[in-house]
């Protein structure tokens, strides 16, 4: 027979204790709950306290200038000159990069024998990616003789490939290790490897083909630039590497030496032209995990942070004392030089003013006032007014009309909004497409229905 429990009675005292608990339980709860989502944060805000910064390079010094001898630069490095130029063959992973790699290839073309570039048909994260370069290959038809060029197919590698981007990523450099071997590369020729976007000075590769008794590893130090070269960020860029060739040479972005060319080249990183090739690089690259929230991805978040000069993940610096780390803190303070650029950009200035700095312009206002006459007239005069329209509009690098920084990939195509444009109306109408680029047409502004009167 069951036996009924004694009634235990609950003291005011008990009551007590379990109120006070209750505001330690929240306050523990929002404690693991705020240091599980900005874990990343507080861990790079503490790294001083935890972590110990790399060996340093053995820093190289660089020198260069016009109408300087190649016998006397490369004495002036402690090296001597060769009595014949070694080849060169320059090895890059290629996701998107379009236009980075049109100008990389462009200032390396009269250095470089050999242009090595790999493509694969999925990124690290295990989404699935056209074949841009590909695609494009007459965008490049410039260097067409000296591409070697081969396509990974990465399909099967799909179980496990979005938890293990790094994994996959090691996958695509052993496989452009292969593509180099094929590629003709003997002992004893300069390989250099890097990411698309990390661009040796021509200089830097004269160098290396024409001078003897230098490192057989050795890191080049590239000055980093974010978004376009309006931001310059430091001098600490590192992991392109210049390698005279042998049968142990492998493709790594990982410290191989402790030498490192000083001021040898630049780094755009994130540095495209449309707001969707950034959408796709934060979902796309190894650190797609910094993509905390589906909100990082928004358009018009992405348009503020790259006319601001913010960071993408909303992420602290990387570095290791509390001086340099709060010296970094904030917005990427903008730069009006473009001086010691590459050749191709300033020579192309238009094609890339997204790349370059602000001119500090106003959008244009434009009147059809002029166009009178018959029809006809009108007609005839109408392709002299798209081309003032078209010169002008493709000169501005930002319509800050509104008052905000419009970065030129992202013009949200000043045809969708009328009142930019003044036209008086009347019953001729053109639709009038325009094209950045005749070749190749990067991208495309679509004009809207212009009324002539």
């Amino acid at each position: 027979m069951a036996r009924d429990l004694p009634h235990l009675p609950v003291t005011k005292r008990k009551i007590l204790q379990f109120k006070f608990l209750i505001p330690f339980v929240l306050v523990l709860s929002v404690s693991v709950i705020a240091v599980t989502q900005y874990f990343q944060s507080i861990s790079y805000l503490l790294r001083p306290l935890w972590d110990t910064p790399p060996k340093p390079f053995t820093r190289i010094p660089h020198y260069y200038a016009p109408n300087i001898s190649m016998a006397q630069l490369c004495q002036l490095h402690g090296w001597d000159i060769l009595p014949a130029p070694r080849r060169v063959f320059d090895a890059v992973l290629f996701s998107n990069e379009l236009d980075i790699l049109e100008i990389r290839y462009h200032e390396l073309l009269p250095h470089v024998d050999r242009f090595v570039i790999l493509e694969a048909n999925s990124t690290f994260t295990g989404i699935p990616k056209s074949l841009s370069f590909y695609e494009n290959f007459s965008r490049f038809g410039f260097a067409g003789s000296k591409i070697v060029y081969d396509m990974l197919s990465i399909g099967e590698l799909d179980t496990g490939s979005r938890r293990q981007p790094f994994h996959v990523e090691a996958y695509h450099r052993r496989s452009l290790n292969m593509l180099i071997r094929r590629s003709g590369i003997a002992a004893g020729d300069i390989l250099i490897m890097a990411d698309a976007d990390e661009i040796p000075t021509p200089e830097t590769v004269q160098l290396l083909k024409w001078c003897d008794g230098i490192p057989p590893v050795m890191h080049l130090g590239m000055k980093n630039y974010m978004y376009s070269f309006e931001f310059p960020v430091d001098d600490n860029s590192w992991r392109a590497t210049a390698h005279v060739y042998n049968e142990h040479t492998s493709y790594r972005h990982s410290r191989q030496s402790n030498f490192i060319l000083a001021d040898a080249g630049w780094h755009c990183s994130f540095c495209f032209r449309e707001i969707k090739e950034f959408v796709f690089k934060m979902k796309a690259y190894s650190h797609a995990d910094r993509v905390k929230q589906k909100s990082f991805l928004n358009p018009d978040r992405i348009q503020k942070i790259i006319c601001n000069g913010d960071d993408l993940f909303d992420m602290l610096p990387e570095e290791y004392t509390f001086a340099d780390l709060f010296k970094k803190m904030g917005p990427i303070p903008k730069s009006g030089s473009a001086v010691h650029l590459p050749s191709h950009l300033i020579k192309n200035a238009d094609k890339f003013r997204f790349l370059l700095p602000a001119v500090g312009l106003s959008a244009p206002e434009f009147t059809a006032s002029n166009v009178q006459g018959s029809t006809d007239a009108r007609q005839s005069s109408l392709p002299d007014l798209v081309a003032s329209l078209s010169k002008a509009v493709s000169s501005l690098p930002y319509v800050p009309d509104d008052g905000n920084c419009m970065h030129d990939s992202r013009r949200r195509n000043l045809a969708n909004d009328p009142s930019k444009l003044r036209f008086d109306r009347a019953d001729a109408s053109k639709r009038i497409r325009h094209y950045r680029g005749a070749e190749y047409r990067p991208y495309m502004i679509a004009w809207p229905t212009i009324d002539v009167t």
